[in-house]
């Protein structure tokens, strides 16, 4: 690990971003350019959100299943406004053993046409409805600029595909969906998401309405995090995707798509992280509990190690970690467990043990004020409300620090300034022209119209002064 200090956030967020993911050990760049190594600490993170996203998929009926990596070209230009939508991110492959193809694969940006296929063959009847699958895997989109988790050639998620009888049913999903990504967020994450619509420019190619839940990262740009979609009949009309409904008459289905990607693991780090490193909330967190041993003399070891393993067994409903690594002074194990975002720290020495204490250092308040002395009667009891606490001050901290940085300007030159390092709520009449108008002066583009807004409401468009019933959330974006 590299001794040199990360560099600090307010001195140049990015480069801290890129250097806290490689000395944590999250990720490596690959010899193929745009592309990422996932490291075990990284996937671990990524394992512990796909757990608790798939819990939370099955709790609400949907199941698992895997389709195929590559997908015929034809399936793609059959829905004319998605392959538009894609085309410039496309890895095609026109050769296989040797031999040229007579029709080029397409390495999947996203699995809703060769997923619309397979539901055609399988949906006959209404009684084969709704159609509840989801699977986790990998994509490739061929991007130019990328970074590491935010954007990458390949990537990881999950998506999933959805098929109902009726178009209410279909909204009621990609709704419910956005809900299940909310709740992951601010529950398991501690990341304060805005769930809101897309708007027309900004929805997902072949989709009638897409939702998103967006959040504001330790810099104030925008992250995308988590998308639902519902693509209406588009799909349905492209794919034959038919079944006879309850008066034995041919009918479309209605179908939806959502998807949560690696990306948000990049939205853990830049919504906690610090210039000590990253900041892990518990819930997601690889390690919760770090137990460092101190000692001096080899007399002084056996005791302590004694308690370290009694407190480890205490503690075992938790992924605790006991740094035995006798080549490391104290100081630097606990830079580096900082460093890594440990949510917890355990410090065990000579003098605790007399006490049958030890000494828990918070990671989310650095320095004397996160360091709480505990006895070890009480561990087994305080341990869990204390990580609780843990989760409950990060997203308090990350709320306070995202509602500081929402601005309502009052006229379009403010909003201008606003936008330099906040985000705007704002009056939109609705209009591409003034979105366009906006994005081109001052490269912010809308992130979400809020789902909580009065209909009644009116006010006049930031940049036209027209009539306007909705605002908009406006940032530059990642």
């Amino acid at each position: 690990m590299n001794k040199d200090k990360l560099p600090k956030q307010e001195e140049n967020f990015s480069d801290w971003y890129n250097q806290v993911i490689q000395r944590a050990e999250l990720a490596d760049y690959a010899p193929v350019r745009g592309c990422m190594v996932v490291r075990p600490y990284g996937w671990s993170i990524w394992e512990n959100i796909q757990s608790a996203l798939d819990e939370r998929f099955k709790q609400t009926g949907h199941v698992n299943a895997a389709f195929p990596l590559f997908i015929p070209m034809s399936f793609l230009e059959k829905e004319k406004e998605h392959v538009e939508g894609f085309s410039p991110e496309l890895a095609v492959v026109t050769i296989g053993g040797g031999q040229e193809l007579e029709e080029p694969l397409v390495v999947r940006p996203t699995s809703e046409t060769i997923i619309g296929h397979m539901y055609a063959k399988w949906i006959k009847s209404y009684r084969d409805l709704p159609v509840l699958i989801n699977q986790w895997a990998n994509v490739v989109r061929w991007e130019m600029r990328t970074r590491l988790f935010l954007r990458t050639l390949e990537f990881y998620w999950q998506e999933g595909h959805t098929a109902h009888e009726t178009a209410e049913e279909a909204e009621n999903e990609t709704r419910k969906m956005l809900d299940v990504y909310t709740d992951f967020a601010v529950n398991v994450a501690a990341v304060p998401v805005i769930p809101g619509l897309k708007s027309d420019s900004e929805k997902f190619a072949g989709a009638v309405r897409s939702y998103t839940i967006e959040a504001m990262m330790g810099d104030t740009k925008a992250l995308q995090s988590g998308t639902s979609h519902n693509l209406g009949q588009n799909f349905a009309k492209a794919f034959e995707i038919q079944y006879l409904d309850r008066n034995n008459e041919l009918q479309y289905c209605w179908t939806t798509s959502w998807g949560l990607s690696t990306r948000f693991v990049g939205a853990v780090i830049m919504t906690h992280g610090d210039d000590q490193g990253l900041v892990l909330p518990p819930r997601l967190a690889p390690i919760q509990i770090v137990i460092v041993p101190i000692f001096r003399k080899e007399e002084e070891q056996s005791a302590v190690m004694q308690t370290v393993e009694k407190v480890s067994e205490m503690l075992s409903t938790f992924r605790v970690k006991i740094d035995d690594r006798t080549e490391m002074t104290p100081g630097f194990k606990f830079n580096d467990w900082e460093l890594r975002g440990v949510p917890l720290r355990i410090e065990i020495g000579p003098k605790d043990v007399q006490n049958e204490s030890v000494i828990a250092a918070r990671r989310d308040i650095p320095g004397r004020d996160g360091k709480i002395k505990i006895n070890l009667t009480e561990i087994s009891q305080k341990i869990p409300g204390l990580l609780d606490e843990i989760h409950n001050n990060m997203l308090a901290k990350a709320t306070k620090f995202r509602d500081d940085h929402i601005l309502q300007p009052e006229d379009y030159e403010s909003f201008k300034s606003c936008i330099e390092e906040n985000w705007a709520l704002s009056y939109w009449c609705g209009s591409t022209s003034c979105e366009a108008k906006i994005k081109e002066d001052t490269k912010a583009t809308i992130r979400c119209l809020p789902l909580d807004q009065d209909d009644d409401q009116q006010g006049s468009c930031i940049v036209c002064g027209k009539s306007a019933n909705k605002k908009a959330y406006f940032a530059r974006a990642y």
